[in-house]
């Protein structure tokens, strides 16, 4: 797995119209988030059709994502499979209102990788090892040195990816990688 101009050479790549510039070209952290749609349910489109505006929110469990515009770099499903939205040198819409290390605005030095999930539902063994070759291949690419949760850069608004992802799983794997 490489990242060849700011995309992951084996990821399916589909656009997202949720992203834009990065106002100072800088990325300098990784974000880990979780989603699912409807909420605890796996493997539909609803996660890429929310990522790329086309998600049919008429039904009550998604009727709160009626105009949202969102995106994410990275999405990474319970089989493993990877899916790329918006190359890494553009800015995602996935952090919201955010701070890491007294900085805000993480969305404009951050890569946001989506985890098929919940918070209380473990994540994947497939989903680990992927993701540590992302995070290895990013950090390598891009000088990158931390890596975070949706949950640490905005506490109080999201609790994602939740205390069903194991960061020591993530780390041993990262570790021998590096």
């Amino acid at each position: 797995m490489s990242v060849v101009d700011h995309l992951i050479d084996v990821a399916m790549q589909v656009h997202s119209p949720n992203q834009d510039e990065r106002p100072h070209g800088e990325i300098s952290l990784i974000v880990v988030h979780g989603i699912s749609l409807p909420a605890g349910e796996f493997g539909g489109q609803e996660v890429c059709e929310l990522f790329t505006n086309c998600l049919d929110a008429s039904g009550p469990e998604l009727a709160e994502l009626e105009s949202v515009k969102v995106s994410s770099h990275l999405f990474i499903r319970r089989t493993g499979e990877l899916i790329q939205f918006v190359p890494f040198n553009r800015r995602a819409w996935h952090a919201g209102a955010s701070s890491f290390g007294g900085r805000e605005h993480c969305n404009d030095y951050s890569i946001g990788i989506e985890l098929e999930g919940t918070d209380t539902i473990a994540y994947e063994e497939a989903q680990y090892e992927v993701l540590s070759d992302v995070c290895a291949s990013l950090m390598e690419s891009y000088k990158i040195m931390d890596i975070t949760s949706h949950s640490i850069i905005a506490p109080g608004r999201k609790t994602d990816p939740g205390l069903a992802f194991s960061w020591a799983t993530l780390r041993r794997k990262l570790a021998r990688k590096l």
